[in-house]
């Protein structure tokens, strides 16, 4: 009787577990064989616009003074952007601090404050790189003493970056087919793809300071700008 019970029990768990199979075709494809290749793929562009970060740094004996003789050079800066033709969507605030100046020189006795300094940041979009020498030398003669550099890059990047993904997993699938061959075997349909990255690689930042670019005119070279997406696919593996 106890015989026939435990054959009856594993008869019920034999029946389960093709059902749950059968319910769930997952289930079943996980003992197949697989193979996950990652693919990157790169597309060059020629940059359509540039971005710059530039400011105004000011002092004063009080926060107030150094705040009103800051509002005063920005607002000079902004009006010789804005006749330059830059619009202003593309002119964003992207940093503004007001913090006391310390002596620390006196042995022996705490720090003093001795005036205070505001610095406002300006993120700026330049969508003409033909006039872009010509922008930064008027903002610098017009008051704007930091320059935190610029970068390259597309207005729209929706193409380079489809390209990109092409090329990425065209690289995936002819790594994969290589592998699969060598191991005596052909590629099946595709079980699963995810992708990472999707960005412009860094292109090298131009810095030069406030003094030399009031000097002469700035030589400004857009180069290329590189957008790399990176796939990870997985195959099934079938009999050659």
């Amino acid at each position: 009787m106890r015989l026939k019970t435990v054959s009856v029990l594993a008869m019920g768990l034999a029946a389960a577990l093709a059902v749950q199979m059968a319910a769930s075709p997952a289930l079943a494809d996980t003992a197949k064989p697989r193979i996950t290749v990652m693919g990157e793929g790169r597309v060059d562009a020629r940059p359509d616009m540039a971005t710059i970060t530039l400011g105004v740094t000011t002092q004063g004996d009080t926060a107030a003074a150094a705040l009103a003789e800051n509002s005063t050079r920005l607002a000079a800066v902004l009006a010789q952007l804005k006749a330059a033709g830059v619009a202003e969507r593309d002119l964003q605030t992207s940093g503004l601090n007001l913090g006391p100046r310390m002596d620390y020189s006196r042995d022996g006795e705490p720090p003093k404050v001795i005036g205070y300094e505001v610095s406002n940041q300006v993120t700026v979009r330049v969508r003409d790189l033909a006039a872009l020498g010509g922008i930064l030398d008027k903002a610098v003669g017009d008051g704007a003493n930091t320059f935190q550099g610029l970068s390259f890059g597309l207005a729209d990047a929706t193409s380079a970056l489809d390209a990109a993904r092409v090329n990425a997993v065209t690289e995936a699938a002819r790594k994969a087919a290589m592998m699969a061959e060598a191991a005596g075997a052909k590629l099946g349909p595709v079980i699963e793809m995810s992708e990472t990255g999707g960005m412009a690689d860094p292109v090298p930042m131009y810095r030069r300071g406030a003094v030399a670019m009031a000097a002469e005119a700035v030589p400004v070279e857009g180069g290329e700008v590189t957008y790399t997406v990176n796939v990870t696919m997985t195959w099934e593996l079938t009999a050659p």
